[in-house]
């Protein structure tokens, strides 16, 4: 996981725009590893960070990113955090 997520950064390095969605990806099923595993506050960065670079692309990946955070957060009895960003979630509209 650890790996995955530091080559990601590198090739985001490179080329932000091409990888940015890759190391999204690693670093939200890097979340969700530590989350299974209850390592809650460790998955809280990773989710958090995934859900920034997911802002600017919106979608389904954004909603994906937003719905991993929530599971952190509530992991951690943060639930009126998690409900909000469950909220946001269901406000993003699909493609058309």
């Amino acid at each position: 996981m650890s790996e995955a997520i530091a080559r990601s950064r590198v090739l985001v390095g490179e080329s932000p725009e091409e990888y940015s969605g890759l190391l999204a990806r690693c670093l939200s099923t890097g979340a969700r590893l530590l989350l299974g595993r209850g390592r809650a506050m460790e998955a809280l960065p990773l989710a958090e960070e995934a859900v920034a670079l997911n802002r600017p692309r919106g979608g389904a990946p954004l909603v994906a990113s937003l719905h991993r955070l929530a599971a952190v957060l509530e992991a951690l009895h943060r639930y009126s955090e998690a409900a909000a960003l469950v909220a946001e979630a269901d406000q993003i509209l699909p493609p058309e």
